[in-house]
């Protein structure tokens, strides 16, 4: 849907007859992704681009290739982003084989002045976008894999990443999982979470809340309490 709507309204930025408009345009609403596009075929020319889905969301734009990989970009990116995405790629090295869902592992792509994300593309739906009647049906058992990710999660700590605990709290945290959780609807078992840019050092309060936050739909399921619940019998069992 995305491609669709940004080549449409690119193929209608050409009827602005003032070019400066036209580019500012192009930059600042479209978020250069022809030229990002572009800069992404040249960079990886082993790479056949078969089919292009663009996605959208918070910060950044992206490009699902063939199914098979995601390349993310921030909208709007400066050479200051770069940090950042060096230090979501540490974060997810760090518990890529302990949690117990999957997490994609990021490659770096450096291509010209832009520099990408790229990650295994993890098929499934994300489970907000679900109806409400599946969700209610299937949040049992959604809830006590949620817990049990938060809980390895928050209880472990990695090597090669101390560094990187520079705020108050008393866990690591993926902190946005609400709209990231991908559900394989043949099996409907969740199979990974995505988009770690905000995951970090924090309480489990906020890892809680941040479950359900950005969706009425989940909140109206129930789910964060349930996986609340499902956290409380871990913590007691592996207390005994």
């Amino acid at each position: 849907m995305w491609k669709f709507l940004f080549d449409f309204c690119y193929f209608l930025s050409f009827f602005i007859p003032n070019r400066k408009w036209r580019d500012n345009f192009r930059v600042n609403t479209l978020f250069d992704y022809k030229r990002k596009l572009h800069i992404l075929r040249r960079a990886c020319p082993d790479i056949t681009f078969h089919s292009v889905r663009m996605i959208k969301g918070g910060w950044n734009i992206g490009f699902i290739i063939n199914k098979k990989y995601v390349f993310k970009i921030r909208k709007k990116f400066t050479d200051s982003h770069i940090p950042k995405i060096i230090r979501e790629k540490r974060i997810t090295d760090a518990f890529r084989d302990i949690v117990p869902l999957k997490i994609p592992r990021i490659d770096i792509i450096s291509a010209e002045d832009y520099t990408f994300y790229k990650y295994e593309f993890i098929r499934g739906h994300n489970l907000n976008t679900l109806p409400g009647h599946v969700i209610l049906k299937h949040r049992h058992a959604w809830a006590k894999q949620l817990a049990q990710f938060i809980f390895i999660m928050h209880n472990s700590n990695p090597d090669g990443i101390q560094d990187l605990i520079t705020e108050k709290g008393d866990g690591w945290c993926h902190n946005d999982i609400c709209n990231n959780v991908i559900v394989d609807t043949k099996t409907m078992r969740i199979v990974g979470l995505i988009d770690w840019e905000y995951s970090g050092w924090n309480y489990l309060e906020t890892e809680f809340v941040n479950c359900t936050a950005f969706s009425s739909k989940l909140r109206k399921s129930n789910i964060g309490e349930l996986v609340r619940a499902e956290y409380k019998k871990l913590s007691e069992k592996n207390k005994n």
